[in-house]
């Protein structure tokens, strides 16, 4: 069983930045972990993440503008140059060997 917590979220312009955290009660036996995403209406999204192999992926749509990093039990996302499409429900997630884990999401908000 992984707990996440999310952090960071909140209200920013166009154009600003925001770094979101999230905190693992363990990291035993994690495969991968990385954040996902889900605006109004939309299905949740990978934006980025670590994979099994230590690699990272992202979304093209984030792609030079945000940046997935990792220290230990912690995750995080370097969001730069906000757009108001990034505007959504940001959630940390974490796989387990074949278990996947989800944290509650933290609300990201990109006002034009």
């Amino acid at each position: 069983q992984v707990q996440l917590v999310e952090s960071g979220g909140g209200l920013v312009q166009a154009g600003g930045s925001l770094r979101l955290s999230c905190a693992a009660s363990t990291i035993f036996n994690i495969r991968a972990m990385g954040w996902y995403r889900q605006a109004p209406g939309k299905q949740r999204e990978l934006v980025a993440v670590f994979t099994s192999t230590g690699s990272t992926n992202y979304v093209d749509s984030v792609k030079g503008r945000f940046t997935i990093s990792r220290d230990k039990n912690m995750l995080y996302l370097q969001m730069n140059s906000l757009k108001p499409e990034d505007t959504a429900i940001y959630y940390c997630n974490a796989r387990q060997l074949n278990r996947n884990f989800w944290g509650q999401g933290t609300q990201v908000t990109v006002s034009s």
